[in-house]
């Protein structure tokens, strides 16, 4: 029975409790999720609390925050601190800081008092840094201990760990001193040092290091989960591999965002009004629509020209939006380029070599076919058309080039790259394209 089919019958009321319990019970966690997503709340309550306990706090975990503060709050405080106890602390975390601070309270006061006290730590570290997504449910080992008591030591513990495939070795003062992993330790001999078999050559991250930071690395390495250690270099937990998924989806929406001209939200989109929505575009559509003054007094500037010729009007938009297009081609590659790690700082010169190549062969295609056009619509004015052509090719090699360096100036400067993508280069380009426009039409034309 797959999922539409369930919730059809729970809707109905046509499944007795022993029949759905089982139905669940065979079902992953992810999915059961998505069926309270179609419920309303009296029914998604009666659901909850018919799953079986050890699928529960799992279910809770992957449903999103409006269906789990519905769940709270009809749950009685037993059966809070059941579920809450249950979750990994990184997980308790990220529900947590979801939460209205009514509810946060109530959380907080039906749970364990030392998992509450490490919650409280993760809170306090600043958001989006190492601190604020890891975990402290991990493996750790003495480097003194033996293969047989390591074993020992993940038989009792590991149930609660988010991960046992990597131990981390630690010495009397809690310094990471290496890691070593669970095939390593059962090709082992029972009597073997874990200070022989570890790997000393680690990578890790502090505390306060940036999420999009430690993202790449779990790219560059292919990471499951990667320690994170205080300034004294004290292991203080683990960052794995699902919450680096989260990380990357929500830098990737917020870049996006950002490159739309949209001020980034963490709401979604069907959750969010109307006014958030206008409130998030609004800024940006204002800059852009006073940037455009800018391109307005360069055409005003040459009104008497185009006075002389007002067919010179017609190809403004052509090649004010051929010129965008070029840009935002251009930024949008190396933006990718520098998320990924493929380009930094140091290669600018490389990319404006690069897009200035770029730039020749699109400009010098379009160029030709924009001579042709014009040549047989406008009565075989070459004047007007090598006037044309060549504003087209210069625009398209100066796109290309302000939309290669101004994402990687940005990151000099210490800005998000994604911002000059859209406000900036529109005006730089628009701006540039009308002058060098006017530039030839005086030249060529003799205006």
């Amino acid at each position: 029975m797959n999922k539409e089919e369930i919730i059809e019958l729970i809707n109905e009321g046509s499944l007795d409790i022993s029949k759905l319990k089982a139905l669940l019970s065979d079902m992953n966690t992810v999915d059961i999720a998505e069926i309270f997503e179609e419920l309303d709340n009296e029914k998604k309550i009666r659901l909850f609390r018919i799953l079986p306990k050890t699928i529960a706090s799992d279910v809770f975990v992957y449903t999103d925050s409006e269906h789990q503060q519905a769940i709270v709050e009809a749950l009685s405080d037993t059966e809070v601190s059941e579920i809450v106890n249950k979750l990994f602390v990184d997980d308790a975390v990220d529900f947590i800081e979801e939460m209205p601070a009514n509810v946060v309270k109530r959380v907080l006061q039906n749970v364990h008092s030392e998992k509450r006290k490490t919650i409280n730590q993760i809170l306090q570290y600043p958001d989006n840094s190492a601190g604020s997504i890891m975990t402290t449910e991990y493996v750790d080992l003495r480097e003194d201990a033996k293969v047989s008591e390591a074993f020992d030591t993940i038989r009792s513990t590991g149930l609660n760990k988010e991960t046992i495939y990597n131990c981390y070795v630690i010495n009397n003062e809690r310094i990471l001193v290496g890691a070593v992993s669970a095939k390593t330790l059962l090709l082992a001999r029972p009597q073997d040092r874990i200070g022989d078999l570890m790997d000393t050559n680690l990578v890790f991250v502090h505390t306060t290091e940036d999420q999009e930071v430690i993202a790449d690395q779990f790219k560059k390495y292919s990471f499951l989960a990667m320690p994170v250690v205080d300034k004294e270099q004290r292991l203080v937990g683990i960052i794995t591999v699902d919450d680096i998924v989260d990380v990357i989806v929500e830098e990737s929406t917020e870049d996006i965002k950002k490159m739309a001209a949209i001020v980034p939200s963490e709401d979604p989109y069907l959750k969010t009004s109307v006014f958030h929505h206008a409130k998030n575009r609004f800024l940006w559509m204002l800059i852009l629509m006073l940037s455009a003054t800018i391109t307005g007094t360069i055409i005003d500037s040459f009104k008497d020209e185009l006075v002389v010729i007002p067919v010179l009007m017609v190809f403004i938009p052509m090649l004010m939006n051929t010129g965008g297009i070029a840009g935002s081609q251009a930024s949008t590659l190396i933006i990718r380029g520098m998320a990924v790690g493929e380009i930094g700082i140091k290669d600018i010169l490389i990319v404006i070599w690069k897009e200035l190549r770029v730039g020749i062969f699109c400009g010098l295609g379009l160029g030709a076919v924009n001579f042709i056009r014009v040549f047989i619509t406008n009565s075989h004015d070459w004047k007007l058309c090598l006037t044309i052509t060549l504003s087209l090719f210069s625009t398209i090699l100066m796109a290309k080039t302000v939309g290669g360096i101004l994402p990687i100036f940005a990151k000099r400067l210490k800005i998000d790259p994604a911002i000059m993508s859209a406000p900036l280069l529109t005006t730089i380009v628009d701006a540039v394209s009308l002058m060098i426009y006017f530039g030839f039409a005086k030249a060529v034309l003799g205006l």
